[in-house]
């Protein structure tokens, strides 16, 4: 084999030379070399590694708190109002401003979010998903369920409706997922589950709202009107009120279920308000039996069934010389309404969520308690003035 060396004046040497480097020098040149492509390779290894760090990987429920978000939050809008109040010795009206939340129906513009978000507001803007701001109109209002719809005049691709989901199968310990604007800060998304179902909630019109959802996800001013969704991203509840002595998240947040806004926004964009079945009773004490009737409509569906209320009876008295004339209340002949339809009632609320669950027109079965015998009164619903 022949080897060849170059000495320190760059003459080349073959086979044997007495300048021959010693067998230690190709020992380190070996070790050097070696050295070398370790470091170059380990180099590289730990730059892969790097990159590999660099990749974020989530768990299952970041993922599922992702997907939610990223299929739902240009689904969301943000609410500002402007209005005038009185306020002062004189009552001068003030300009006053507020926000909430919306969420997009369709691509046609319908906007659906809470009455009390723009209840007295003369201007009303819309701020959507990509920043743009849109001048909107209140197309219906059903201060009952404290639920509102608007529309805006905007591009529909800049319009991303929301997906409907159930709320009839709901169950206690269920994720959920709101978004909305606490205090302006567009499109937040916090967590929770359900805390419990089939809550009652007053509103302004001393009606109250059956069947509503509570949830522990953090709910502040400026949700109002923004989704209650499912970990599918569907659509269950709008959130509408939290529970709260400071204003804020206290955990307690409230939501209408998707099933009651179903009912009423139909009518709220065809009538511009929800048309609600009358049974014609104007009138009715609680008691532990049922309800006891004190007043009909006259004229009304009741009435004509011959539901039977308070009877006024006047009687004439001799005091002295004199002939008197005195009226007094018979409550005794009057019904006492204890089913409607064959579902027992006991409270006024009761009676109202069955008439309700029902159409102007439909026919119901009163059944009711007369002179201490069980009566069964069919009765036709017209429709609430």
């Amino acid at each position: 084999m022949e080897l060849r060396v170059r000495d320190r004046r760059g003459v080349v040497y073959a086979g044997f030379c007495p300048f021959r480097r010693p067998s230690w020098w190709r020992a380190f040149r070996l070790f050097y070399w070696g050295f070398w492509w370790w470091a170059t390779t380990a180099g590289v290894a730990v730059a892969d590694g790097a990159a590999a760090v660099g990749e974020r990987i989530f768990s299952p429920e970041e993922q599922a708190n992702i997907a939610v978000y990223d299929g739902a939050n240009r689904s969301v809008v943000n609410i500002n109002t402007k209005a005038t109040v009185a306020a002062g010795f004189f009552m001068m009206e003030v300009p006053s401003e507020g926000a909430g939340s919306g969420i997009v129906l369709d691509r046609e513009g319908h906007i659906l979010t809470n009455f009390h978000v723009v209840e007295g507001a003369r201007e009303i803007q819309v701020l959507l998903h990509d920043g743009s701001g849109h001048e909107a109109r209140v197309v219906g209002v059903d201060p009952a369920t404290d639920t509102a719809v608007l529309r805006v005049t905007a591009p529909a691709e800049l319009l991303e409706p929301v997906g409907f989901g159930t709320s009839h199968d709901l169950r206690v310990g269920q994720r959920v997922f709101a978004i909305g604007n606490p205090f302006g800060l567009e499109r937040t998304l916090t967590t929770g589950i359900i805390s419990s179902l089939n809550r009652s909630l007053p509103t302004k019109t001393g009606r109250t709202i059956k069947s509503i959802i509570q949830t522990d996800a953090a709910i502040n001013p400026g949700n109002s009107g923004g989704p209650l969704l499912d970990s599918s991203g569907r659509l269950i509840g709008m959130t509408t009120a939290i529970a709260s002595r400071t204003g804020q998240s206290s955990g307690v947040g409230f939501a209408i279920p998707v099933s009651t806004l179903l009912r009423i926004v139909p009518q709220l964009i065809q009538r511009g308000r929800v048309v609600r079945p009358d049974a014609g009773i104007a009138r009715v004490y609680q008691s532990d039996a049922g309800l006891l009737v004190a007043a009909v409509v006259p004229d009304g569906p009741a009435e004509q069934a011959g539901v039977r209320g308070f009877r006024v009876v006047r009687e004439r008295r001799r005091q002295g010389p004199f002939l008197a004339e005195f009226e007094r209340v018979d409550r005794t002949g009057a019904d006492l309404i204890v089913a409607v339809g064959g579902q027992s009632v006991k409270t006024a609320d009761d009676f109202l969520s069955l008439i309700e669950s029902r159409n102007p027109g439909d026919r119901v079965l009163l059944t009711v308690v007369r002179e201490g015998h069980s009566l069964d009164i069919p009765l036709t619903l017209t429709a609430e003035n």
